[in-house]
């Protein structure tokens, strides 16, 4: 029972009609390339799918896996689910709130400013500009436009609420503040950089404060951008389909704020047994256990929504993408935490099992809730009756088996290539030492899922073809019906209250019965502050310790700052995506030392802006890479993977074999660098004379090898004498020391030619 309740309409002299009309203009657009943007974002998910079963299909320099990736990953974030959430959210608010959108104006900014962002990041992502973080790749000017594009969509947001005619907020409404809230800070926090060209940055962290700051960004975009929203779409959407109120009020409130509270200190179990402090990872798998119960909550509530309607489900393909979304959620939900424990993880990270995590959530929760909302959406949008049941019907069934071949395949994936990676035979030595081996086994599962995609493509296709047949029945015109609702008295005139009825007697039973909420609920401008409170105290435990604290990470006296040429090369090495693929991060792992060699420490990545430990091994991991091989052997293998291994899945990089390197363009690189603190010493004048210097050595090393002549101009050249410096510092003085203002490195131009204790793939 309430606290109080609203006066009837009369009662505090101030309920006159008013009369408005709803903007579903902006509604519709949002739909469209909703369905537009998921096409795109599926289609590059199929064909990087094939390039790893079947890796001729990389066409470099602009179609690799590396440079793919992230654009589907961006694709299916935030354009697809982007655009789903902001359709839900356009229509819900405006009739939950019975008023129009606050601007008209703000809204088609807000359309138009993120369909610029999407096409920005559709161009600049295959061309290989990135920051290098997961699920923030786009550089600085675009970060700039998100963060304008955030901002006009939150002031029409609270101007709504502001102007609402319904005094208290629907639980949806809280879901949809808290994301707007919360991606503000997350977005803000994670892309602090200096530019270094139009296109180019350094993130303002590193090493571990920067892989740190990255997974509590990471895992909280996960929440507050695929989870919070579309659970307040859930809210709305499936009561409204299911055609009966939500289950549980109060289970809707417990569900909001421990979820809300607990999501963001999460982030830190991503980085298990890396450089990352203990005490942190412990605190994200702890917090992340706990995620379980609000959580189920959650779901618990949405599907006992349908008690007493479950018949409807059978009949109704709206109901069942709706129930397989929800039960997916739970799936996920209950999967996350179970990852996040230490055990558990130091099998399934790195591997493909993470791949299917993320997968099962967002074809299921994301994908069909999606699908169910605009199904429901279409003939009310478009005052029409939907052109196909049965296609509808079609795509439901299509895309269901679709999932199931798709993660069936990629669990089984991942698990073996975690039961791979720590086999050890009889004697006690590594089952499977040659990485490749690993890869190879799995592509037959690699194909099973290329299947299951494709089926899933296909329901979009079939989905996107109903919706645009429905919209061509449309009328001539719409109608747009006028509704009329009193507008709020500025003094609200609470409805007496029936002491031990509506407040029980006690004050322990007015918490258990969560009166204090009302009271909340139409209040906005508090909600905001509760809810960005309940975040920002999360965050700023973690984070303040990690950043202040000296002896998280102490560093190494002989690690140095890459060369001018090497740090060129690191660029290239981003610029292809090379992370996306390769892990910088030797775990305390028995298998993992064995196969790689000493496990990393944090002092080693201090001058790493940005990080590059990397979140999965598609490739060995290369943080002892340097002095592994011949400068030949990488050229060799930049070249034609294939050449010196047969089994390889890598792309050729022929285009770095025959591009010039940007010399001249290297001194505003270490520039940058050096503003955030690197030592750079002489470099900071000579930059681009040193790595002329150390490309002539390596270029000479490589014609008395056989690899020919000219190398010294060459891209690849940069990229060698990365990969010949990565590990090496730690193997001329161990020993932890104090904070060290040495000057570069020198050159390191030549390499022995090493047995590798794990074949690149």
């Amino acid at each position: 029972m309430s606290e109080s309740r609203s006066a009837p309409a009369g009662a505090a002299g101030a309920a006159r009609l008013e009369s408005f009309s709803y903007d579903d203009v902006i509604v519709r657009k949002f739909l469209f390339v909703t369905i537009l943007w998921g096409f795109v974002g599926m289609l590059v998910g199929v064909l990087i799918a094939i390039q790893m079963a079947y890796p001729e299909w990389n066409l470099a320099p602009f179609l690799t896996f590396g440079r793919l990736r992230p654009l589907h990953t961006n694709a299916v974030i935030f354009a697809f689910a982007g655009n789903a959430i902001f359709t839900g959210v356009y229509y819900s608010t405006q009739r939950l709130t019975k008023a129009r959108m606050f601007s008209d104006a703000l809204s088609n900014a807000h359309f138009w400013g993120w369909q610029l962002i999407i096409v920005a990041a559709a161009l600049t992502l295959p061309l290989g500009f990135t920051q290098a973080k997961e699920y923030a790749e786009l550089e600085w000017p675009i970060d700039l436009m998100i963060a304008v594009v955030w901002v006009i969509f939150a002031i029409n947001y609270v101007g709504t609420l502001i102007k609402r005619r319904e005094r208290h907020l629907y639980v949806a409404l809280w879901f949809y503040l808290a994301s707007i809230i919360t991606v503000a800070v997350l977005h803000i926090f994670n892309n602090l950089s200096v530019p270094a060209g139009f296109l180019k940055s350094y993130s303002i962290y590193a090493g571990v404060q920067d892989a740190f700051m990255q997974w509590w960004y990471g895992h909280n975009a996960v929440a507050f951008f695929l989870t919070t929203p579309f659970l307040g779409m859930m809210y709305y959407f499936m009561p409204k389909a299911a055609e009966g109120p939500v289950f549980s009020y109060k289970l809707s409130i417990l569900h909001f704020w421990t979820l809300v509270f607990m999501y963001i200190w999460a982030g830190p179990h991503h980085l298990h047994y890396t450089s990352l402090p203990e005490w942190a990872s412990t605190l994200g798998m702890i917090f992340s256990v706990m995620l379980w119960a609000p959580s189920w909550g959650g779901m618990i509530n949405g599907l006992l929504t349908l008690r007493g309607g479950w018949h409807k489900v059978a009949d109704d393909p709206i109901l069942k993408f709706m129930v397989i979304a929800l039960t997916g959620y739970g799936m996920s939900t209950f999967e996350g935490p179970m990852l996040s424990i230490k055990a558990v993880n130091s099998l399934s990270h790195y591997t493909d099992w993470t791949i299917a995590h993320v997968h099962s959530g967002a074809l299921t929760w994301n994908g069909f809730f999606t699908f169910g909302m605009i199904y429901w959406l279409a003939p009310r949008l478009f005052q029409t009756e939907l052109y196909s049941k049965k296609l509808m019907n079609t795509h439901f069934w299509i895309a269901t088996i679709g999932i199931v071949l798709y993660i069936v395949s990629i669990y089984s994936a991942g698990v073996t290539q975690g039961l791979m990676w720590r086999a050890f035979d009889e004697t006690g030595r590594l089952q499977y030492p040659d990485f490749v081996e690993t890869v190879a086994r799995l592509i037959p599962m690699y194909w099973v899922r290329v299947v299951g995609g494709t089926l899933y493509l296909v329901g979009v296709i079939i989905f996107a073809y109903n919706i645009v047949k429905t919209w061509g029945k449309r009328p001539a015109a719409y109608t747009v019906p006028v509704v009329q609702a009193p507008a709020l008295a500025k003094q609200y005139v609470p409805e007496p209250l029936r002491p031990g009825v509506d407040v029980p007697a006690t004050a322990f039973g007015r918490f258990m019965n969560l009166t204090f909420h009302r009271s909340w609920e139409r209040a906005p401008i508090l909600f905001t502050v509760l809810t960005t409170v309940a975040v920002a105290v999360a965050s700023l435990f973690e984070i303040i310790p990690t950043f202040l604290i000296k002896s998280n990470v102490p560093t190494i006296a002989s690690v140095k700052p890459y060369t001018p040429l090497e740090l060129a090369g690191r660029d290239l090495y981003i610029r292809e995506g090379c992370f996306n693929c390769h892990s910088q991060q030797i775990r305390p792992l028995r298998f993992e030392t064995e196969r790689y060699g000493e496990y990393s420490k944090p002092g080693e990545s201090v001058y790493e802006h940005p990080f590059l430990w990397g979140s999965r091994r598609i490739g060995p991991d290369l943080a002892r890479e340097g002095g592994m091989k011949s400068n030949l052997w990488h050229l060799r293998h930049f070249q034609n993977p294939r050449e010196v291994n047969a089994k390889s899945i890598m792309p050729a990089y022929t285009h770095m074999i025959t591009n010039d390197l940007d010399f001249d363009g290297i001194q505003q690189r270490v520039d940058a660098m050096a503003m955030l603190g690197v030592p750079y010493g002489d470099a900071v004048n000579t930059a681009p004379d040193m790595a002329r210097a150390q490309a002539k050595t390596i270029a000479a090393d490589l014609a008395v090898t056989g690899g020919g002549n000219g190398f010294e101009t060459k891209e690849v050249t940069a990229l060698i004498a990365y990969m010949q410096r990565l590990g090496r510092d730690i193997q001329t003085a161990p020993g932890v020391a104090a904070n060290r203002t040495s000057a570069p490195a020198p050159a390191t131009g030549t390499a022995p030619a090493v047995a590798p204790a794990g074949g690149h793939p």
